[in-house]
């Protein structure tokens, strides 16, 4: 784990994707060429092979591999349940907490199979943040201590990381987050979170609007103060601390890829060494994938979050590894490609 704190949150206070490591082409072009080599017709292992590409680019090598993988998930509560936005009270999100350490959740069946360490951070669950409506999530100071919080946690080691959160009441700071960054109504980026019905979904929509006016004009790490929650920070921070350790990411569904909006607004590079785990069954969720142009890898329609999907996510790109490195090339298999 790690003991720095490379973020402030004043003025410029995300990094410059600029100043933080780059994908290698090199190592990417002949990942390619091994691609071209092995007993397949070009092309037919479809996104198996761009998967496999991604990895031997912010890996540097052209053989990449998972030895250890990390998945992470932060917890946080939110003042904007206040409003009446979710069906579940707060006490639920430390109950899961409980839940996830006990090995009961469907993150700890799916980490394993998936060859993840789990590990579960929460974020001051006793003292959710202020009611977006009525003023700022967060201060500066809460916001950079939840980024570093994330940061830290991250395994510097890691092949590869994977992200989730749990946290009730998170799917309208999606919401928020999302349609503050990328425009919109603020019905397009709402749904039925853990189990809203059409007049909660109302509600939810009416709130997410108010607070995005609210905080309107903010620059991109002072919207994740104003709108977002400890668990969003958090995950941004991970993000981030994993970028300067060329560790890819694997974000869950549509609470994780919101969370990461304010850094696609400071700049989309950020988020190079990223990938979107599933499609989500909230239906802002596409919408979010389109907007940062990133394709999910699975659509199984899950909304469960906790980042099972990205350990689902995670199993297809071992086996887009096994394959790109355990296959015999044509002259290793004695065979003439044309």
């Amino acid at each position: 784990m790690n003991d720095q704190t490379p973020f402030a949150l004043s003025g410029t206070s995300f990094p410059s994707a600029d100043d933080l490591p780059q994908f290698d082409n090199d190592a990417a072009e002949r990942a390619r060429a091994r691609q071209a080599q092995l007993t397949k017709p070009p092309g037919s292992l479809g996104r198996l092979e761009d998967l496999a590409v991604f990895m031997a680019g912010w890996k540097g090598t052209n053989r990449p591999a998972i030895d250890r993988a990390q998945a992470l998930v932060f917890a946080g509560n939110h003042g904007v349940c206040a409003q009446g936005v979710n069906p579940f009270p707060q006490a639920v999100t430390g109950l899961m907490v409980d839940n996830f350490a006990a090995g009961g959740a469907a993150i700890n069946q799916l980490a394993t199979v998936a060859g993840a360490t789990l590990g579960v951070v929460a974020l001051d669950l006793d003292r959710p943040t202020g009611d977006i409506t009525e003023g700022p999530a967060m201060t500066a100071d809460e916001c950079q201590d939840a980024m570093s919080r994330g940061a830290a946690a991250v395994d510097s080691e890691a092949d590869i990381l994977i992200l989730g959160e749990m946290g009730i009441g998170n799917s309208t700071i999606s919401a928020a987050l999302a349609h503050a960054v990328f425009g919109g109504e603020a019905s397009d980026w709402v749904g039925r979170g853990t189990g809203s019905d059409a007049e909660g979904m109302s509600l939810k929509s009416r709130v997410v609007a108010a607070a995005v006016t609210r905080h309107a004009g903010l620059d991109p790490a002072e919207t994740l103060a104003a709108l977002g929650g400890r668990e969003q920070a958090a995950i941004c921070g991970a993000v981030l601390e994993a970028r300067r350790h060329r560790i890819p990411v694997i974000l869950d569904g549509y609470i994780c890829t919101a969370a990461i909006s304010p850094l696609a607004a400071a700049d989309p590079a950020l988020l190079d060494h990223c990938l979107v785990a599933h499609k989500s069954a909230e239906p802002g969720h596409i919408r979010l994938c389109e907007r940062l142009d990133k394709a999910p890898i699975l659509d199984l329609g899950m909304a469960l979050g906790e980042g099972t999907g990205a350990a689902l996510a995670l199993m297809v790109l071992r086996g887009a590894l096994a394959c790109h490195n355990g296959m015999a090339t044509f002259e290793e298999a004695g065979i003439a490609d044309g």
